[in-house]
């Protein structure tokens, strides 16, 4: 009995014990949870806080992508406006069958983050170099500049020249690398303005495409972006503006096109891929510092700031030798490189048809009336409008109709439709430009500067 009892009292004592190592264990997973919680609680204040710090740096870096993309990157309220108007050559080029380079586009890209603004102005590819037109060579052609020694602080020093700008940095992009571009942003819709058919077998150059809106890959981007004329000679309208006109306005078009994609939010998650083909397809001196400050602004801009150009000249083989080449007007290249470059960061307010800032009304000493006719004046198009598909669908009127668009850009939203008169143009002509666009007030504005015969400004009244 007593071995029964003793076995018993083991027994519960072993329970007991049991219970108690229950109970320990517990306690002690009690207070485990409790010092997790209390961790827990430390990392979601230390999450909240340090969130919160985020949201208020993202908030004073203007708020949206821009405001994230700025915070991240280690940017402060101050920054964008310490931040100069960045300008840079953009060369594109492609290898013909014999390995020969050739620069297909040559550009001069400005943008400025703290007004939102960019410029891109193309130089003809013929554009001479030399320093006597009447012996003008091949070798003399800008285009031919980089492939003697394929050396990009050639082509700068050249187009400074040619510009009288102090560029310092430049972007090349090989053909492939812009195809690989477009792919990876998804393509691109546009508007091709005419058929295309066009083959060169020594660069394996075949551009076979249809007039019209559609949905462009890699491949068609870069045949539409190399189309000069057809195999029968015949070139884009000359309202358009005939063979490299009309090529680098397409090229200018493309790019403003190209930009608006890129910049989609879907997009931005490409990056990665973006870079990838950056780093195999282009040469370029920007420095990643310097890249890294104005991405965060250039997500949010919008193309209707967007001021094209081509450098002023003329072509001609008034030579010994016969060579075409294009020659530059010293005079209006300087005059476009102000307006283009310089005077854009000046205020500009437009607003019921007064205009103040860089678009004055100066009158100049000639008082004669213009004879030129619609397709011989030079029209400007500046979007006031508020709604940025406006200004492609004024210059469609107006061009279907005859006129020569040679400008475009865009100012602060006004509520009236301005028609201004530059160069003396007859009434007759002003007339049939507000009859197009079925709204507008003309005013005169004449200036010996001006580079345009007419400047529109939409307003909101315009549908």
């Amino acid at each position: 009995m007593k071995e029964k009892n003793n076995n018993k009292r083991g027994n519960n004592k072993g329970n007991i014990n049991k219970r108690n190592n229950v109970k320990t264990k517990q306690k002690g997973n009690k207070k485990k949870k409790k010092v997790w919680k209390r961790v827990l609680l430390i990392i979601l204040l230390i999450l909240l806080i340090a969130g919160g710090v985020f949201a208020y740096k993202v908030h004073k870096n203007g708020g949206g992508l821009t405001g994230i993309l700025a915070t991240a990157v280690g940017h402060d309220e101050n920054t964008k406006k310490n931040l100069e108007e960045f300008k840079c050559l953009v060369l594109g080029i492609s290898t013909d069958e014999e390995g020969a380079l050739l620069t297909d586009t040559i550009m001069v890209a400005s943008y400025n983050p703290n007004t939102q603004k960019a410029t891109l102005l193309s130089i003809p590819r013929d554009t001479f170099t030399g320093t006597n037109p009447a012996k003008a060579t091949p070798y003399q052609k800008i285009n031919s500049v980089y492939s003697r020694k394929q050396d990009p602080q050639d082509v700068l020093d050249a187009v400074n020249q040619v510009t009288g700008l102090n560029l310092e940095y430049y972007i090349i992009v090989k053909t492939e690398g812009f195809i690989k571009l477009v792919d990876a942003i998804g393509g691109v819709t546009f508007n091709v303005p005419i058929d295309m058919d066009y083959d060169d077998t020594s660069q394996d150059l075949h551009i076979h495409l249809k007039a019209g809106e559609q949905f462009l890959d890699g491949d068609k981007a870069e045949q539409l972006v190399r189309f000069r004329h057809n195999n029968d000679g015949t070139s884009y309208p000359e309202e358009y503006g005939d063979n490299d006109l009309g090529r680098m306005r397409t090229q200018r078009e493309f790019i403003m096109a190209v930009i608006k994609q890129t910049v989609k939010v879907e997009n931005i998650f490409k990056l990665g891929q973006i870079l990838d083909v950056a780093e195999e397809n282009v040469i370029t001196n920007v420095d990643f510092n310097v890249a890294k400050d104005y991405i965060p602004y250039a997500v949010e801009f919008n193309t209707a700031d967007l001021l094209t150009a081509t450098l002023p000249g003329e072509n001609t083989n008034k030579n010994e030798v016969g060579t075409w080449v294009f020659v530059a007007d010293e005079e209006e290249t300087a005059i476009l490189i102000q307006e283009l470059f310089y005077d854009r960061d000046k205020p500009e307010e437009v607003t019921d048809g007064n205009t103040t800032g860089n678009i004055t009304n100066s009158t100049s000493a000639s008082s004669s009336v213009s004879t030129k006719t619609k397709s011989e004046i030079k029209l400007e198009v500046i979007n006031g409008s508020g709604t940025s598909s406006n200004l492609q669908k004024a210059v469609n009127e107006l061009e279907e109709a005859g006129y020569n668009v040679s400008r475009t850009g865009s100012t602060n939203t006004t509520s009236k439709t301005v028609i201004m008169n530059k160069k003396n143009v007859s009434g007759a002509v002003l007339e049939g430009i507000e009859q197009i666009l079925i709204v507008g007030t003309v005013q005169d504005s004449t200036s010996s500067s001006s580079k345009v015969d007419v400047t529109v400004i939409l307003g909101r009244d315009y549908k």
